[in-house]
């Protein structure tokens, strides 16, 4: 072979490479949002049935931390379940913790992911990911 040839088949191979990659990233972020919308749905339920036990959800100072352990400022929950309703609080996909807000937006309370940034705001896979986005 001589080096033009070489050339060539490097060149092909890095476009080859390249558009794999892409959709390989694409693919990833997808599963990144896919992962927000399980622990967003997780969080759900739990929120649901602390209400059922408790009669109210958390408020935004309580926030998911009140599905851990009874909450210790504002309105006392007489039937907390003992262990909690949720294991853990889990980051969200790019190791930023869930924002929990009480009474957003019409809805009894949104959970919101910030992204890979971890800032309000943004873009593509830095764009704010939203309870509610969810909701049908």
């Amino acid at each position: 072979m001589t080096l033009i040839e070489i050339m060539v088949v490097v060149l092909i191979l890095g476009m080859i490479a390249s558009l794999v990659g892409v959709k390989v990233f694409g693919i990833f972020q997808k599963s990144q949002r896919d992962a927000v919308k399980v622990q967003m749905n997780t969080f759900k339920g739990a929120l649901d049935l602390f209400k059922l036990n408790c009669g109210f959800y958390p408020s935004t100072e309580q926030g998911l931390e009140a599905l851990l352990s009874p909450p210790t400022v504002g309105r006392q929950c007489k039937n907390f379940t003992p262990g909690g309703y949720i294991e853990s609080i889990p980051l969200d996909p790019w190791g930023n913790p869930y924002v929990y807000i009480a009474g957003s937006g019409g809805a009894p309370y949104d959970i919101i992911s910030y992204g890979a940034d971890g800032v309000e705001g943004g873009e593509g896979e830095d764009a704010d990911i939203h309870l509610s986005d969810f909701r049908e």
